[in-house]
């Protein structure tokens, strides 16, 4: 079976030099741009399987070129940035990355973080079924929200905790399994993400967010979608 081929967009050469061997000794195959021109040229006719895309590249900046990805491209995209202030983190997530990685960064860390991502974009097996909760109705083959019929819009990170406890049936789904499926090894203890992303899936869903019937929360230990029985 091909190994996954990864694509590199970094333009430091001292972070290449580490990136690409330790990639490769991991037997993935390995592309490498040190501009975004460069980079969507090769993602373009590469298709790879995972983009790494350092943010602050010398011709575009970083947050340009995933936006250019996720209007063709589904594939992975883990961010690599020296700008740490959590705003910066939520943005490029909100633009469609998968994972945000620090700089600087330790190369277990690197391929636990790939792993993962890899993971998640696996196709399914069989086609995804459509979950109801009232009038909210979450098609997980589709990816498609609605509400009384109308189309909702929601944003990568939204869409993925919906989705993530849309998947669960009903079931409670815990704090870290939440942050663990949505926001990946970084996500680990950072229980403020899922309250901020609870409130602005419930102003959206919500026909009152003070008093939710669809997105419900178990105290001190996670939550759940009521579905219909």
């Amino acid at each position: 079976m091909n190994q996954p081929l990864i694509l590199i967009v970094e333009d430091e050469e001292s972070l290449r030099r580490f990136l690409v061997p330790t990639l490769a000794g991991q037997s993935y195959q390995v592309l490498w741009a040190a501009t975004a021109s460069e980079g969507l040229a090769m993602a373009r006719s590469h298709n790879p399987d995972l983009v790494l895309l350092d943010l602050g590249l010398p011709d575009l900046d970083g947050m340009a070129v995933l936006r250019e990805l996720r209007s063709w491209s589904r594939k992975p995209v883990i961010v690599l940035s020296a700008r740490t202030q959590e705003k910066d983190k939520v943005r490029a997530l909100d633009q469609g990355a998968d994972d945000y990685l620090a700089k600087p960064f330790g190369a277990a860390e690197l391929l636990a973080r790939i792993r993962v991502a890899l993971r998640h974009a696996l196709p399914s097996e069989a086609p995804e079924p459509a979950v109801r909760s009232g009038s909210l109705r979450i098609d997980l083959g589709r990816r498609e929200v609605s509400q009384d019929g109308l189309p909702v819009k929601l944003t990568v990170l939204e869409y993925r905790l919906l989705e993530a406890l849309a998947k669960r049936n009903g079931k409670v789904a815990t704090h870290a399994q939440l942050l663990g499926e949505v926001w990946g090894p970084g996500g680990e203890g950072h229980t403020h993400y899922l309250r901020i992303y609870m409130a602005m899936l419930r102003r959206k869903l919500e026909a009152d967010p003070t008093r939710p019937r669809h997105l419900i929360t178990e105290p001190s230990v996670g939550y759940r979608l009521h579905v219909d029985g």
